[in-house]
């Protein structure tokens, strides 16, 4: 005996015409806000009164703002990417530090911070369940990272590296 499942899943307010009534598209289309000239897509919504509110009265404060929202979570994360090369779970913190700031403003960052923190929580969870192993992992690639540390000074494998390819 088999049974068939016939539910179905909708998805909303991820196009333009969902989120801008009135324009053309039907409930298809573009993802990106047509109003939006900034390039940093749709602003988070603000509760009428509040200082981003009055801030987003001013059009040019605002943008200023946005800018410094999106550089300052961008160094974040751009830090986070940076600590990869370390193994263990220290490339977390900054990228999550930067999708928070992201998601202060940005609509789109806000789902994306929802969904890496629930993978952030799930490896810190791992992390608890393994102390031994996570911590084997992480003091191991902290000694690697000082080993290479120590001997790109030690050995002068900057200058070498440079004049070997003809920069210096």
């Amino acid at each position: 005996m088999s049974r068939t499942d016939t539910r179905s899943t909708t998805f909303t307010g991820n196009t333009v015409s969902e989120q801008h009534p009135g324009t053309t598209g039907g409930g298809t289309g573009a993802t990106r806000c047509a109003h939006c000239t900034d390039g940093l897509g749709k602003p988070r919504p603000v509760k009428p009164g509040s200082w981003r509110d009055r801030m987003r009265q001013n059009p040019p404060l605002h943008m200023a703002y946005r800018i410094g929202v999106f550089v300052v979570g961008l160094l974040l994360v751009v830090l986070g990417v940076a600590l990869t090369v370390l193994p263990g779970p220290l490339t977390i913190p900054p990228v999550l530090a930067g999708l928070w700031v992201w998601s202060t403003e940005f609509d789109w960052a806000r789902r994306l911070f929802a969904a890496f923190r629930r993978k952030a929580v799930a490896a810190w969870r791992h992390a608890k369940q393994h102390p031994v192993s996570s911590l084997a992992v992480t003091m191991g690639g902290l000694a690697a990272a000082g080993v290479v540390f120590w001997a790109v000074g030690h050995f002068d494998l900057v200058t070498r590296a440079t004049t070997a390819l003809g920069l210096g």
